[in-house]
């Protein structure tokens, strides 16, 4: 049996939220292209290795931060998109959360203290955990929807 879906206009904030990330991501690889330049980390290598550059944890740091940011991305979109579907308010509140404590994550972890990224950061974590129960929601009332 088909299920249709009515998407309200407020999920054009939760669109907003997949945008902002989008941007974020670019500013990230940005962040990355000049620290190779800062510490003289040549393409194609990932990481740095402390033997051959006295700067590796530096660059390291600031890769690390956007290559944990890249991880987690398809998860976050999963859950911000089916989410929003039913809760889009708060989908795009908790989006919204996640994106800013992603960027203080990064700035954090890039400061070649890896530790730094949990400061302000460490939200992340409580944005994506609200962002799965909220798309457990949506998945809970579809399985009922289906049942009636």
């Amino acid at each position: 049996m088909a299920v249709s879906i009515e998407l309200t206009k407020e999920y054009g904030f939760v669109v907003l939220v997949v945008v902002a990330y989008a941007f974020l991501n670019f500013w990230m690889a940005f962040q990355v292209g000049k620290a190779r330049r800062k510490y003289k980390v040549a393409y194609p290598t990932l990481y740095a290795v402390e033997s051959e550059n006295k700067d590796a944890k530096l660059f390291n740091c600031v890769q690390r931060g956007h290559q944990n940011s890249l991880e987690m991305m398809p998860m976050f979109f999963v859950m911000v998109l089916l989410g929003g579907l039913q809760h889009p308010v708060v989908a795009a509140g908790l989006g919204a959360l996640y994106t800013v404590a992603r960027f203080f994550y990064f700035k954090g972890y890039a400061t070649g203290v890896p530790d730094n990224r949990l400061k302000l950061g460490g939200f992340n974590f409580l944005a994506i955990i609200g962002l799965i129960l909220c798309t457990a929601s949506f998945g809970i009332n579809l399985v009922i929807r289906e049942a009636i």
